[in-house]
């Protein structure tokens, strides 16, 4: 099954889970204004999501003549897309996001930890990774996940209020469902949005290895950003744009590995060791 069915039946199932929670809360006038909400918070900072970020972290825009410049400028139009704004933040942490609405209006960001742990050749396959978010549309993607699934969480916390509310029947046959929705919602949300981000990164990662010429280059890269990580934590990351990061800049196992956004790095790897060699089309 490919990475784009897969986000498609996880969509679905993301949309038919608003729908039976809405329905048990609300009705219908409920999912509708749970939705209306939770549309015009993501917009909003869909809309204006790379200029809050790259301000979050005070991104420094890298000059043309910049040899990481022209890296990514080579990659763009190896990718066929229009070039992007490339930026560097200072952050020792080896990591890189890609970000903006759509690719007229995409940026690439490096962190300086990254740029002097990598070789050339690496640094391509992680670009080129950042380049397949943008090919692909993730951020508006993504976007769509967390409006649906901010609704949902919306309504399970209105739950307790749909309770008290229509007829003392309506009420005993509501109140195990009321009860369910209020506990296992929100984590089926979380769920099948963290499993949406998956899958968008093994895609990525499939363009990336393409656009670059070489598997390895991002394999490799991806082994060295898992031990940069490891050693040396991010200042002031905002958890919520971890997602966004090549790699979570957040290290956490166990329990936490099941809410990741990110895949299991040894499964990125295999995944990449077992795609065919480079070819004439290498970057390097």
């Amino acid at each position: 099954m490919t990475n784009s069915i897969k986000t498609f039946i996880l969509m679905l199932a993301m949309s038919l889970l608003l729908m039976f929670v809405g329905n048990v809360v609300g009705g219908r006038g409920g999912m509708f204004i749970a939705l209306l909400i939770s549309f015009v918070m993501n917009f909003v900072s869909y809309w204006f999501s790379d200029k809050l970020v790259l301000a979050r972290y005070h991104a420094q825009p890298i000059p043309e003549s910049n040899k990481y410049y022209q890296l990514v400028a080579r990659l763009a139009e190896q990718a066929e897309l229009p070039m992007p704004k490339v930026y560097m933040i200072p952050e020792r942490q080896p990591n890189a996001f890609a970000t903006g609405r759509n690719p007229s209006h995409a940026a690439v960001v490096l962190t300086q930890g990254i740029t002097e742990l990598m070789n050339d050749q690496e640094l391509a396959g992680v670009i080129g990774h950042e380049l397949g978010h943008v090919k692909h549309r993730d951020i508006l993607l993504q976007s769509v996940a967390a409006t649906f699934a901010s609704a949902i969480t919306f309504l399970s916390r209105m739950a307790p209020y749909g309770a008290m509310m229509g007829s003392d029947r309506r009420r005993r046959n509501n109140g195990i469902a009321m009860l369910l929705v209020m506990i296992l919602a929100p984590i089926g949300a979380l769920l099948v949005q963290m499993a949406i981000s998956r899958s968008r990164e093994y895609k990525a990662d499939e363009f990336g290895a393409k656009v670059s010429g070489d598997p390895d280059y991002l394999a490799n890269a991806l082994e060295q950003l898992d031990r940069g990580i490891r050693q040396i934590p991010m200042q002031n990351v905002n958890p919520a744009t971890e997602n966004m990061f090549i790699m979570n800049p957040l290290s956490g196992g166990g329990i936490a590995g099941l809410f990741s956004t990110h895949p299991p790095l040894a499964e990125r790897v295999r995944r990449l060791r077992a795609m065919p060699g480079g070819g004439d089309n290498r970057i390097y």
